[in-house]
Order: C-alpha cells, then structure tokens, then sequence
C-alpha cells in the first residue's frame, strides 16, 4: 500500500502532516462557540397581525381568513394553521422540507402586501417573522432599584438602560415585563360630556389636531436663512388640560371641564416578580447568527457597565434564568464522557494488546482524528452542541478499530520472522483493502441521514457528519501512523509472569480463552447437525420476533424526543374568563408561598397576565399567570422533575379549587408543552367543537393521559353589541364612527404623543373609569349626529351579555379544534396510540370530520419515517460496500444476516432498562448495523 510505503520510508511527511491536522484542530475548536442544540431552520413563517379591541369572531371574520387565503397559494407549504385570539391574529405557514424559507417569507410580504386594502383600518400593519428557537430568551434579568419609583425605573430601563443591552454584539431584541409605562390619560366623564353637548369624537379630535408642530416656510436674506416653524406640541399637562375643545354659540369648552387630565402609567396589564419580591424582568434573545455562550458574557460584562453608570439611581441587575448555564454543563458532561471513554478504551487496549507500548502505538490515534475532525467541522459551520460531541464521544471507540488490525496484523508477520519495517509494509498492505471497506461501511450507514431533510436530520446532521469526519481520518491514521511507529517502535513480546502486570494479563487472557472455548463449543455444536443446524435458525428466529413483540404489547414504548431533566418547570395557572389582573395576582401570590415551602424550590420567576403558548408565543391576558420553578440540583432531590411537577400539580389543585393549573417541564427545546395533540377539523365551528369534546373524553380515561384539554373553550364573557343599520342611517350616523366613538370610549385612543425632552409618551383618550364599568355604561354612549343631535347607543343597537370563545382556529382553510394532553409514567406515544385505537377507524365520525396528528406525534410519525428509510438505505449501502470487497453478490449476505440477530439484544435492552423507541435510540440502532458488520466482515474475512 502506498501510504503505508510512504509512511515507513519517510516518516517526516506523516509528522508534517498531523502536526498541521492537530494545530488546525486546535485553532478551529477554539474559534467554535457553545450551542445547546445545532442551528437549523424550522421551515415556519408566522403573520402577526393586532385588531385592537375585536373579539375572536371578528378577527377570523375580519383580519384571520383574508390573510389565510393570501398566502394559501405559496410555493412548497405543507399546512397552514390560524389561530384568531382577542386582539390578535396568527397565521402560521410551515413549508415542506428543503423549501426556502427567505424566498417564502419575501413572497408572503408580497402576498400581504396586496390584501392590506381588504383589512379593518384600525389593524395594525401585519408582522411577518421566520419562526426561530431562537426567539426563546437566552437571559431573564430581574431589576431594581431603592432609590426609584416604579414609573421612574421603569422610564430609565424603558428609554436608557434597554438600549445599552439592544447594542450588545449577538443581540436581536430586548423585552420588559412588568412594570408600568408612563403615559398621559384623558379621563373623560361621560355625565359632564353629555351636558355641554359634545361627542367623545369631537374631544379627541380638538386633543389631536392641537397636538401638532408644522414648518411653515422660512425667511431669507442674502446672507442667511431661517426656517419658520410653528410649535404647537403641548408642553405640560397644565397647558393641555386648559385645551379649548369647543366654542359653540360663543362658549368655550376647556378639556378640563369635560375630563381630568393626569401624567400617570399605562394600566397594569402584566406583573412580574423574583422570589416573592416585586420586581422588572428583562428578556434577552439572541440572533440566529449569534453564539449564545458569547453573547451570555457579553452581557454579564454590560450588567458591570449599566450597575457602574447608574450607582446613582440604585439599579440592581440581577441574572435569574441564563439558559447558557445548561448548555455549558451539558457539554461538559459530554466532555468528560468523552475522556472517560477514552480512559477505558485506552485499558482495553492495554488488555488486549498485552503492554504499554502497543496500547500506545494504537492510542495515538484518537487524538489525532479527533483533533483533526474540528477542521472539518469548522468548515462545516457546526458548533460545540450536544450533538456533534456527542458524536466524539461516541467515535472513539470505532476510531481505534482499524489501528488494533493493521496492528495486529503487523505482529502476526513479525511473529513470521520478517523484520519490523517489512512486516509493517507488509502488514499493512494485506488488509489495506479490508480495513478501508470496514471504515466505509461505518461511513456508508450514517450518509443516509446526513443526506436527508427535515426535522430529525436537522438536529441528528450534525452527529452523524461529525462521526464520518473523525473515521476517515482514523482511517488515515492507521494507514500512516501505525505503520510508522510499528516500524520503528515495534516489539514482539512473550508474557512469561514475572511481575504482577504479566500475572494479570496471563489470568485474563485464561479467561477469555475458557470464553472464547464455551462460544466456540456452542457453535460446534449447533452446527454438527441439520437437526440443530435448523433448530438453532428457528430459536434464533423465534427470539428476533418475541423481541420485536415488545414493542408491541407496551414494555418498549416510543416517543419522539427523550425526557431531560433541568431541574425546571413551569407552573401555569388560569382563573374563570371575567377574573380581573387584581385577582389573578392575589391567587398568584398564595400560590408563590405555596410552592416556597418546597425545600427543592431554588428559585420562582413569576409573570402574571401571560403564559407561555410553547416555542417562544406569548398569550397575554388578564387570568392567567405563570411561575417558573427552578429546583435543585438533581443530585441533591430524590424525584425528577418529571415526577415533581405533576405532585405539584396535584397539590395545587387540591388546595386552589376553581383555578385550572398545568404544569410543563422545560426540556431542551423549551417547555415541554403538550406532546399528544390532535387536531379535528370539520365543515364548521361548531362540529369540530362537539367531535373534538367526544375524543376528549375518550382521552381522558386512558392511563397516563393527564391535563387533557381542548385548546379553545367558550365562556369569554363579552358585550354583544348588535346594531339595527336601518335605524343608524335613519338617525345620520354610520358604522364607521359608530366603531371608531366606541374603541375610544372603552379602549383608548393613543394616537396623540406627549413630548418631554427627547422623549414621547402616549395620550390616552377615553372615559373614566367609573364610566366603563357596567354594560349600562355602552347603552348610553352618546353619538352626535351632523345636525347636532345626540343619540344614544341604545336607540339603534340591541346591547347584551353574551360569551363567545377565547380562540378560534383553522387548519388548512378548515375550523379546526386541538385536543392535547400530556403523558405521565408511560410514554408518549403508548398513550397516545391507545387513544387513537378508539376513534381512528371512523365508525363514528360525522361527516367532514377529519383527524390529524400534530406536535411531538406528527414529529414522531415524520421522524421515524425517516429514521426507518435512513435505516433501510444504510443496510442497502453496507451491502453494496461488500459487494466490492468480495466481488460477490451472494457473500455479503453473510455479514447481513448477522444485523437483525443484534437488534434482539437492542430490544431487550431497551426494555430491561424502561428506555423508549425516540430519535436516539434509533440512531443507535443504525449505527449497531455499522458496528455489526464491520466486526462480521473481519470474521468473514479470516474465516
């Protein structure tokens, strides 16, 4: 073999060579970053779009189905699913694997673009957004201060310390939570408005148009110019609260005789504490080009910065939630395995290899592939995440397979009498072909799945790429570097015991002889005659089935995704629909002091009036709060937090009656929201809700099955305002300023800015708060007609109390409800399967009903297919390699025939340990075909 050659005879090249491989390696590792999971795209372009003050109904009707039916005709899109909240719509389009998802948002922006026309005038414009992980906050900081208010504070993060963090190199957006923004509030009193004769329009309109500075020319010379500008921004509460609103028949109207001008803050719509303790929580994402571990110190350097400049003001940053902190223990963890494994491989050769010499001969070449293969992942773009060192770990095994051949079978012709330099040429050159078909087959079984697309080659690519780089060059090494040092460093040894190493290994090697006898004798006697010949076939094949029946009765189950334990989870609690911000904080509360009596409790970061929806969403209303538990370390608490979240649970609704409450474990990915989810679509609202209730129920008397619920439910209570159009127009008034009198009235109006110093701050117009408190309050909502005349709300619409649902959803143009629950003490997709046995043949399912599997079930479904392809196009190309070695097409069935006999052990692993069938485990599984017929190859081989 030529390498072999070259290595021998000039051994210079091979140091030149890996010295430059180890420098390389070690430049590219030091300039990759730490990820938690590879970068991927997920194919998802999200269309954001707020209607202020509409209810579900309205935005389905109004904003929801328009912009469905825009982007419906996209290129490449898989499903499109819309959600219709109050105030808010989202139109979600997931595209097909592979699609570009930069062409499909410009294209989408197109599409919107057109329709803007069609939309209400008072929705804001939409917002379109490629769908990220990392649109999850890396940082949750909790600020204070002693010597500020709440409005203070808030104002200074707001206009000065936010930006400092904005600037930070890797940062994309900064959010606060908690706290109250200053504003300008207009309190109109609709007793005193009725009594000079004005409309809330007429008001706001005099609040607005004198609220405006206008250039108004300029004067020149011949030697200069001044420009003319006419100031007519207000410049104090005072000025604006003397605002003459009206002059009619000779009588001035001042703003303060109709409404109460106050420099307040905004209502409180969200609050948020640390521990018990009031507090302002700053969320920082980072950008999906951004290192997270970097732009992690970049900001604990800018907190040094922000605490330094404003000691003044008392400002207190403090980190409560740094997601880095787990992605850097995860890696070490990874990172000590990875030298664990090679301690032990390196006692295994020791063992096997008889002394320290050859040990060391055959260990050299783990660190130089390893080493080496961060060249090939720094040009790959891949970081240090889980994945791609995990993949190091595991390789080093496999990396030292082809050293201990070309070794041992340079021994083998020592041990014939040629010299160390002819037995390492020859040596290498015999099995040369061999040792590079065996190397390829571990190669060829992980192409598969680097080649494929999707979610599950999205975070398995970088795996699998990695363990391909780092074997090819084992197999450089050992067609270089073994040879070289076997030339020069090569010794034969006997064993005699004259020390207590030799006794060691001489008992060993007695050992494994007696073994090696006992499966020797086994064979033989298998195969002495055709009746144990086909005796053991049969046994071996009644084993590979009752194996595979594992799966079947439930003692293996699947689930796309292990569990992880962080040692957090969420706690998500939502009251009855009407409950106000005030109740849902004071529940809060007794809760926090509930959960704080938990000696596994480490830390509680609350936010009331939002909950986390799942991959960053955010839902924000007024009954429905959130506490992140952080606990202990798991080796200091005797439960998983699997297992403590659901006591907790338990506990809390035994304690709280009347409050519905969710826990949800963070995992890798986030919370872990709700892996079983169904989702029935059907011709209308109505049916999907009624079919949707009836698997509901199905689902909720299976075992394990917990917090199953529908994803929408009726009882938002609201006031239906039904208007008669004749009696409108007959009374000269119409929709438009009907709409437009109510949202201020009841809303708000913040169209106006009040400018202090170099900042603005919003004017909020609209009726105080004693008049928007009782539906009495909308029926006599004045109107002023163009002939002066006021009217009541009451004369020409039907006012009541009514309920509609909280969210309204589609999937694919159809109405559409989610059934979705969790799986506790069984795995996913037992529990699940088992559900779905109960309705999924249709007998009784209406007509137009469909079912589809969505989240964690429809990944599963999605990445076992292509796990299970990948897995068929591995054996496919295994065989194809041995094609080639033995030049036979019926040979290699040897070797292939060995692969399903090792999937009986896999199974029965898998149940003796309570391991599921995921992601992983299935790649374990193809590369077991590597491994298994890399070691059925040398047997056939020398056979």
């Amino acid at each position: 073999m030529k390498l072999a050659e070259i290595s021998i005879k000039r051994p210079s090249l091979v140091i030149v060579l890996f010295t430059l491989l180890t420098l390389g390696g070690l430049l590219s590792y030091s300039m990759m970053g730490y990820e938690l999971i590879p970068k991927f795209e997920t194919n998802i372009v999200t269309i954001s779009t707020v209607y202020p003050g509409a209810s579900p109904s309205e935005v389905e009707t109004s904003v929801t189905r328009k912009i469905e039916d825009a982007v419906g005709s996209l290129e490449n899109v898989k499903k499109v699913e819309a959600s219709s909240y109050e105030n808010l719509s989202v139109v979600m389009v997931v595209l097909n694997a592979g699609a570009d998802v930069d062409y499909a948002l410009n294209d989408a922006q197109r599409k919107v673009n057109a329709i803007l026309a069609d939309l209400p005038d008072d929705v804001d414009a939409p917002s379109l957004n490629k769908f990220s992980l990392d649109d999850l906050p890396i940082i949750t900081m909790s600020i204070s201060s002693d010597k500020l208010n709440n409005k203070e504070l808030y104002d200074l993060l707001d206009k000065k310390i936010e930006p400092i963090f904005s600037r930070v190199n890797g940062v994309a957006q900064v959010d606060l939570v908690g706290g109250q923004e200053r504003e300008i509030q207009v309190n109109i009193d609709d007793k005193k408005l009725q009594g000079y004769g004005l409309s809330i329009g007429e008001v706001q309109q005099a609040i607005l148009t004198s609220n405006l500075d206008f250039p108004t020319g300029s004067l020149k010379t011949r030697v200069n110019k001044s420009t003319i500008r006419l100031s007519g921004k207000y410049k104090s509460v005072a000025e604006m609260s003397n605002l003459v609103v009206s002059n009619k028949n000779g009588a001035q109207v001042r703003l303060s005789d109709v409404a109460t001008v106050f420099d307040a803050q905004k209502d409180v719509e969200k609050l948020a504490r640390f521990n018990q303790f009031p507090t302002i929580l700053m969320q920082v994402k980072k950008q999906s080009d951004a290192n997270a571990v970097a732009v992690s110190e970049s900001i604990q350097e800018t907190i040094k910065t922000v605490e330094d400049g404003y000691k003044l003001q008392g400002v207190k940053l403090k980190v409560v939630n740094d997601t880095t902190d787990f992605t850097l223990e995860s890696a070490d963890h990874v990172i000590f395995d990875l030298f664990l494994a090679i301690v032990l491989v390196a006692i295994v050769m020791l063992l096997f290899l008889h002394s320290v010499r050859n040990a060391f001969i055959v260990m050299v070449s783990i660190p130089a592939s390893l080493i080496a293969a961060f060249i090939g992942m720094y040009l790959m773009g891949y970081t240090l995440n889980l994945m791609s060192l995990l993949g190091l770990s595991l390789v080093v095994g496999i990396l030292v397979d082809d050293a201990i051949v070309v070794l041992e079978n340079i021994y083998r012709h020592m041990e014939m009498g040629k010299s160390k330099i002819r037995a390492a040429y020859d040596g290498a050159a015999e099995i040369g072909f061999t040792v590079a078909a065996i190397t390829l087959v571990i190669v060829v079984v992980f192409l598969p799945i680097a080649m494929s697309t999707g979610l599950v080659a999205n975070i398995l690519a970088q795996f699998c790429v990695t363990v391909v780089i780092a074997t090819l060059l084992s197999l450089l090494a050992s067609f270089t570097i073994i040879p070289w040092l076997s030339s020069r460093f090569g010794k034969l040894q006997h064993l005699t015991g004259k020390n207590a190493f030799e006794k060691f290994i001489l008992w060993f090697e007695k050992q494994l002889d007696n073994f090696t006898h006992w499966i020797t004798g086994l064979l033989e006697w298998s195969l002495k005659t055709t009746f144990r010949r086909v005796f053991t076939v049969v046994v071996t094949f009644v084993v590979l089935i009752m194996s595979f029946m594992l799966v079947k009765f439930g003692y293996i189950g699947g689930e796309f995704f292990p569990k992880t334990d962080r040692g957090q989870f969420l706690v998500q609690m939502e009251l009855p629909k009407d409950a106000t911000i005030e109740k849902t904080n004071q529940i809060t509360l007794e809760v926090e002091k509930f959960l704080r009596k938990d000696k596994d409790v480490v830390d509680l970061i609350t936010t009331v009036g939002q909950q986390s929806t799942g991959f960053g969403g955010i839902q924000a209303t007024t009954y429905q709060s959130e506490v992140q538990v952080n606990l202990t370390d798991k080796s200091e608490r005797s439960e998983s937090t699997d297992i403590k979240s659901a006591k907790v649970k338990r506990a809390l609704e035994e304690k709280f009656t009347g409050v519905e409450f969710k826990t949800a474990p963070i995992g890798i990915m986030g919370a872990n929201g709700a892996p079983i989810e169904m989702v029935v679509t059907a011709p209308d609202n109505a049916t999907a809700v009624k079919e949707a209730t009836r698997i509901l129920n199905l689902l909720k008397k299976v075992p394990g099955a917990v917090d199953a619920e529908l994803s929408t439910d009726t009882g938002n209570p609201e006031v239906q305002v039904n208007l008669d159009r004749d009696k409108m127009a007959s009374l000269g008034l119409n929709l438009s300023s009907v709409g437009q009198a109510m949202q201020t009235a009841f809303n708000g109006n913040t169209d106006g800015k009040f400018k202090a110093g170099e900042y603005e701050y919003d004017i909020n117009i609209r009726f105080a708060d004693n008049s928007r408190k009782s539906i009495e309050d909308v029926k006599n909502l004045i109107f002023t007609n163009s002939q002066g005349q006021q009217i009541r709300l009451s004369q020409f619409a039907d006012v009541k109390m009514g309920s509609g649902p909280s969210l309204l959803e589609r999937r694919d143009k159809s109405p559409s409800v989610k059934v979705k629950a969790k799986a506790v003490g069984r795995p996913v997709g037992d529990v699940a399967n088992e559900w779905a046995d109960q309705f999924m043949d249709g007998k009784d399912k209406p007509a137009g009903v469909d079912y589809i599997w969505s989240g964690d079930m429809e990944n599963q479904q999605e990445g076992f297919g292509t796990l299970g392809i990948a897995l068929l196009a591995a054996i496919i190309l295994v065989y194809l390699v041995m094609v080639s070695l033995y030049d036979s097409f019926v040979y290699p069935f040897v070797v292939l025939f060995s692969i399903p006999l090792a999937m009986i052990g896999v199974m029965l692993i898998l149940a003796l340990t309570g391991n599921s069938l995921n992601i992983f485990t299935m790649l374990g599984m193809i590369m077991l075909i590597g491994l298994v017929a890399k070691n059925a190859i040398l047997i056939v081989d020398f056979t």
